[in-house]
């Protein structure tokens, strides 16, 4: 947990788990795509959500919260159709964090079908 929920995050203590189990769930629920998630660059992930109703709400609800308490990272959300990319990126400073995220990312799209 020490990688995922950095030092210099401002989330209460308390409630750190939870965000993390924000971000669990979502891609445990909305993975897309057997190449998933993708590692771009060492500094960016893009990770490929299915879309539906409400769902790009849920992401940008999340990321925005997440930017307020963790301002080192860059989300950005490429909605489409049947598919929303969520791309995540972060400074040097902060690479285990992104390593640890595509950790939790490819954890729970390993039961895709």
């Amino acid at each position: 947990m020490t990688t995922w929920v950095p030092a210099s995050c401002t989330l209460p203590t308390m409630e750190k788990p939870l965000r993390v189990a924000e971000f669990d769930a979502l891609f445990a629920e909305r993975p897309a795509g057997s190449a998933w998630p993708d590692r771009t660059d060492r500094l960016r992930l893009e990770v490929a959500l299915t879309g539906g109703e409400g769902v790009e709400d849920r992401v940008r609800d999340l990321v925005a919260r997440e930017s307020g308490c963790c301002s080192f990272f860059t989300f950005t959300v490429v909605p489409g159709p049947e598919r929303i990319r969520l791309v995540i990126e972060v400074d040097a400073a902060h690479e285990a964090v992104l390593d640890a995220l595509q950790e939790r990312a490819t954890a729970a799209g390993r039961d895709l079908p």
